[in-house]
């Protein structure tokens, strides 16, 4: 049909109606957001007083960030605003998490003077997906303590509190400390070893063993050595083997001696400290001197 009649405005008269410029509105209309109302004479385009007020919906949408797709299905009547500011609003919560971790990224890369390598690196394990990164600690929990849970009570809280995912607005300290402990969750060895040192713990432990008796047995053990040290008892003397009695009963020394090394590696001590950091919260106390006055007397009881 060709029609020129009154009211209806060139693609030149709405660009200087809305401010936009022509080239936008043709784009929109070929795209098939802005219907062309008439043509004239000489196959100009045309459009009406309601092209107008759809236009501004189209600018205001597309400023909003909104994609030609759900443009064109809010204006088709397929979809509404709302329901299409919902989804648009859950992307941009992705988008901003990502940012988020981008720009903790680079602030730990700026403050370590890392590598191209090791920045990429960090972006790369740094952005993984909520998914890809539940993917890993799932992995490593299945590994480490699978078949277990059944027979130590205290492995089962361990489960329940597990591993801290990255949080959703991470320090650079939080990406930091997450980074070196996906490495660690991914490495087999690193998994090996803690699947050691958990066998251990949970030998000879049943289901109607009393939660929290493991944590019990470690705070009893800082306070006794702690006290010990302080007194100035000496590892090799007979008083040493009296606080180990009192600490161990009749135990088996050489076990609870390889216990005692095997919690104790560098690693899984690393390991808790950055688990701590991507929570957020202080290191917790490490006990060294403690630790080394039991396994001095151990030693000491074991050589004698």
């Amino acid at each position: 049909m060709i029609h020129d009649g009154p009211g209806l405005l060139t693609i030149g008269q709405l660009a200087r109606r809305t401010g936009l410029p022509v080239r936008t509105i043709r784009y929109w209309s070929d795209a098939g957001v802005l219907p062309v109302v008439d043509r004239s004479e000489g196959n100009y385009r045309l459009y009406d007083a309601e092209s107008v007020a759809r236009l501004e919906l189209i600018r205001t949408l597309r400023d909003l960030g909104l994609g030609l797709d759900d443009v064109r299905a809010v204006m088709a009547g397929q979809t509404t605003v709302a329901e299409v500011a919902a989804r648009h609003v859950s992307a941009l919560d992705a988008q901003i998490q990502s940012l988020k971790v981008t720009r903790a990224v680079l602030t730990t890369v700026a403050k370590r003077g890392s590598t191209a390598e090791e920045m990429t690196l960090m972006n790369k394990l740094a952005k993984l997906s909520a998914a890809e990164r539940k993917r890993i600690i799932d992995t490593f929990t299945a590994e480490v303590f699978g078949g277990l849970d059944t027979t130590d009570p205290d492995i089962r809280t361990r489960l329940q509190f597990g591993i801290p995912d990255l949080p959703d607005d991470p320090t650079a300290d939080q990406v930091d400390a997450w980074v070196e402990m996906a490495e660690m969750l991914q490495n087999p060895e690193f998994r090996r070893g803690m699947r050691k040192v958990i066998e251990f713990n949970a030998a000879g432990r049943t289901p109607a063993t009393p939660p929290g008796t493991s944590l019990w047995f470690m705070s009893r053990l800082v306070q006794l050595a702690g006290d010990a040290r302080g007194r100035g008892v000496a590892p090799e003397s007979a008083e040493a083997r009296e606080v180990l009695a009192e600490l161990l009963g009749d135990a088996d020394r050489a076990a609870v001696l390889d216990r005692i090394l095997s919690a104790s590696q560098t690693q899984v001590s690393r390991f808790r400290d950055l688990i701590a950091r991507v929570r957020g919260l202080e290191q917790s106390p490490q006990y060294r001197e403690e630790f080394a006055w039991v396994v001095a007397a151990l030693r000491a009881e074991l050589a004698g």
